[in-house]
Order: C-alpha cells, then structure tokens, then sequence
C-alpha cells in the first residue's frame, strides 16, 4: 500500500468498533454502501482481504494491523489538536483492564483526568492474562496484564501484586468444609469462578490441596456480584484482599484456607505514544497501583526455590 486511505481505515474502523457496516454507516454519517465502498478499495490497495463479512465482522491480520495504525494515529493527532483545558471535542484514550484493578484501585488512579472532562477514556474489562491481546491487536492503547512478555513498539511498567484469598461465607464453610479445604471437599463443594478464562481458583486449588481435576462451579462475570454472591452462600471463591478485608474483619466472610493465598503480579503496557493525556493516565495508573498493590511483588515460593538452587 503506497499511500494509506485515512477514509478508508475509518470505515474499517468503524466496522469493527461497532460491529456491522449498518452501525459503521449511522456513526460516520454515510451510507451503508458508502462504507463497503471504502472499504473494497482500501482492500484493493493493500492487495488483500481485511475484513471478514461475518456477524459481527472480523477484522483479517493484515486488516488488524491497519486499525492498529489508524488508532495510533488518531491519537497522536488528539494532542496536537488538543490540550488540556480546551475546549473542543475531548480527546479519546482506550484501555484494558481486569475487573478486580477496576472494582478496587483503578478509579482512583483515572479520577483526574475523568473529572476534568478533556479526555474521554474507554475502559475494556478482560482477564488479566487476556488483556495483553488487546494491545498487541491495537485496540487499546494501554492494558493491566499478568504477562510481563514484552510486545515491539510499547513500554512495560511493574505495578505490584494483587493478593487474593479463598473465602465463603461462615455457613457454606462450615457446612462443604468442616474439615478444611481438602482435595475431597473441593470435588464436591460448588465453587465460584468469574468466566471460563478464570483460572485462578484452578491454581489455588492445585497449589493448596495437589487436587488437578475438575470440581463443580458457578460463573459469574461481575466483580459486584461476585462479592454478593459469595457473601450469599452460593459458593466460594478467590477474591482480592483489598475487596474482602472489610467481611473478613467483621465476619460475613471467613478465609477457607488460612495462610494460604495468591499473588498475581501486575504490568502496565502501553503504546509509546506521548501526549499530555497519555502521560497523565500513565502516571497516575502506576502511582495509584503501587500505592494499593504489594510493591515490589513479593518473590514466590518457586522463585525462591529458583533462586536457592541457583547459588547453591
């Protein structure tokens, strides 16, 4: 492609962000044939097929690779347009992150530039082992992950560990655990997971009880709800102690494996992208994060045992 299609690259965008050339058409204020148009001679210069017309439509590799320049692009044209304080249309930020970093920490650290008003910012919810794709297929600018892989073009930033407990509630640890967490009882006692990308409760149970099977669960994809659920007496599950300090202080929840826990270490990817708004987010995002996660994340046990072995 000699000469990149802005108009072109717009529908396309369009398409995938709302998920159906109709949709595509009312947000850019053209017809419908008007963005297929656009997007068949975009296709035509590149030499190859970028939009799958499925339902919802998805974007091919080199497609993906297109929307992720366009986004960039955007952005970098955001801040010299804009400036904190003005007062044109604001400048828009979209990012990824696991709902426990949004139901806990995460409003604190975007409060100033969503109170001021200048930036507009999209938060996507995903597992923290998941949102990293987001970012490598362009369509955050910005992402909270538990991968620490680096990807060509950003800057990764540690943000500390969030540690998670096993709880329930008093009555349904007393009757599905009267002896404990046992690999027998977690064969039988209904757990609670967050969706099936959730494989934090997996690990803990593996890691507490050597138990590697399957065991019965629930899911529910709401960090409010899961904290009600639980307290409810529907099952039990791994929450962030920042979440549940408060029922286990005054008892509404009890931990179900004492002195047992989970730390998932936190990143902060993002484009190397710098305009004032791309700063200020980034900054206050790992001030606020260090400020409530374990920081420096504590070393595990297997690092530990890494680490031993390698200087004996």
């Amino acid at each position: 492609m000699s000469r990149v299609d802005y108009r072109g690259l717009a529908a396309l965008d369009a398409v995938i962000d709302h998920g159906s050339f109709d949709k595509a058409a009312a947000a850019l204020s053209i017809t419908q044939s008007a963005v297929s148009q656009r997007i068949r001679m975009l296709e035509n210069s590149a030499g190859e097929l970028l939009v799958v017309r499925s339902q919802p439509p998805v974007p091919t590799e080199a497609g993906q690779r297109l929307i992720a320049h366009y986004r960039q692009v955007r952005l970098l044209e955001s801040a010299l347009d804009k400036r904190p304080g003005d007062s044109d249309a604001p400048a828009e930020i979209v990012i990824a992150v696991n709902a426990d970093s949004a139901a806990t920490w995460l409003q604190e650290a975007v409060a100033p530039l969503m109170r001021a008003g200048d930036c507009m910012l999209q938060i996507r919810l995903d597992d923290q082992d998941h949102t990293l794709t987001m970012l490598r297929e362009g369509r955050v600018f910005g992402c909270v992950t538990s991968e620490s892989a680096q990807v060509p073009g950003t800057t990764v930033t540690p943000l500390g560990a969030m540690r998670y407990v096993c709880v329930a509630s008093p009555e349904f640890a007393a009757h599905w655990f009267p002896d404990g967490m046992t690999a027998q009882a977690v064969q039988r006692a209904p757990a609670l997971n967050f969706d099936r990308k959730d494989m934090l409760q997996t690990r803990f149970i593996t890691q507490r009880t050597g138990y590697t099977g399957r065991y019965p669960h629930h899911a529910l994809s709401s960090s409010e709800g899961f904290v009600r659920f639980i307290e409810a007496g529907f099952g039990y599950g791994m929450l962030p102690t920042l979440q549940c300090a408060a029922a286990l202080q005054d008892g509404s929840m009890v931990d179900v494996a004492p002195g047992a826990w989970l730390d998932v270490p936190l990143t902060w990817h993002m484009w190397d992208i710098q305009t004032p708004f791309t700063r200020a987010l980034s900054d206050n995002l790992i001030a606020t994060a260090r400020k409530w996660l374990l920081y420096p994340p504590p070393i595990s046990a297997r690092a530990r045992a890494s680490q031993a072995s390698a200087s004996g």
